[in-house]
């Protein structure tokens, strides 16, 4: 006879079947995710190069030349597709299940820039990488059975409103200060955080779109607490948008999306399990788990930023031009 512990793992171990639907689609927009990062990061190094701004941050002439740009509009519209496949995915699967899929991009980009830059990989470089998608694998290997959707409430969406409200003004601040110095990983952590609560907000918003089919329809409080996220969702995308070009401006395009495949799924799957409940019912072992695999993946990041061979390449650069200004001088 099979004891009632075993019966409870047993039940926490079985992957849901609509997490099954949302997983492989999670995936395919990890690989539109690379793939377009791969274009827009051309367009963006085309268009610096030819106006030689020396701002961190990218101007506004900057991003006017950018939609003249053939292989930035490409990269964009397959981002597009990335974002439509992941919402699909929240449809089907627990936010905390199918956002840190996107790891598998940080994979596909490495080998994609290594080639087209002609910058082999190094020693230091692969193991930071192994330690980002290792560390979002365990995740979503966690996850996937732990996690479940719950209906979203009118005090869950004031909540998570209210925290982007304090991330937007919080990061305009930190813009206005560091905006001419800021480094790659600054707009890596600024575009991963906001894309966090897009991906969070849609799924409140599919959340509660799931409630209404599910009962009456009825105006209230909540459908206005909506219609204020998706604004919130737009706001938090464009921003975020504004940080990934600064962030291609100042960086290789793979450890841009390492910040945005580790930092956006940890802020999202933070609210996910603070604020909305997704892993309510899981278990002390998940709990540890789902920090340590955190803290693995945000370690690689780090360190992927400190040995990219491109990034050092850029570290000498620009400590051979600030010398040439001191001897000007």
């Amino acid at each position: 006879m099979v004891s009632p512990d075993l019966n409870d793992l047993a039940e926490q171990l079985t992957l849901d079947s609509h997490a099954a639907i949302g997983i492989p689609l999670a995936l395919l927009g990890a690989v539109a995710l690379s793939i377009g990062t791969q274009f827009q990061h051309r367009g963006v190094a085309k268009v610096e190069s030819m106006l030689g701004e020396s701002e961190s941050a990218l101007s506004f002439r900057s991003l006017q030349s950018l939609l003249a740009r053939p292989s930035w509009v490409l990269g964009t519209a397959l981002l597009v597709v990335a974002i439509v496949l992941q919402l699909t995915s929240l449809w089907f699967a627990p936010l905390i299940v199918v956002q840190p899929l996107g790891a598998v991009a940080l994979v596909i980009t490495s080998i994609l820039n290594a080639r087209l830059s002609k910058t082999p990989l190094d020693g230091p470089t692969i193991r930071a990488i192994l330690l980002c998608v290792g560390g979002v694998g365990l995740f979503v290997g966690i996850a996937a059975f732990v996690a479940q959707s719950h209906p979203v409430t009118e005090r869950q969406l004031t909540t998570v409103l209210v925290i982007l409200g304090v991330v937007l003004a919080a990061w305009a601040v930190l813009f206005t200060i560091f905006r001419r110095r800021a480094s790659p990983m600054f707009y890596i952590l600024a575009a991963g955080s906001l894309y966090g609560f897009v991906a969070t907000l849609a799924k409140v918003v599919m959340g509660r779109i799931q409630t209404l089919l599910a009962s009456e329809f009825e105006f209230g409080p909540a459908e206005w607490l909506t219609i204020a996220c998706l604004i919130g969702l737009v706001v938090a995308a464009l921003l975020g948008m504004y940080f990934v070009q600064s962030a291609h401006a100042n960086g290789p395009p793979d450890l841009v999306v390492a910040g945005l495949t580790v930092v956006d799924p940890i802020v999202a799957v933070t609210i996910g399990i603070a604020v909305l409940g997704e892993a309510a019912g899981a278990p002390w072992w998940a709990v540890v788990g789902f920090v340590l695999t955190g803290a693995i993946a945000v370690f690689g990041v780090f360190q992927l930023a400190k040995h990219h061979p491109q990034m050092q390449v850029a570290a000498i650069a620009d400590a051979a031009d600030e010398l040439d200004e001191r001897l000007e001088r």
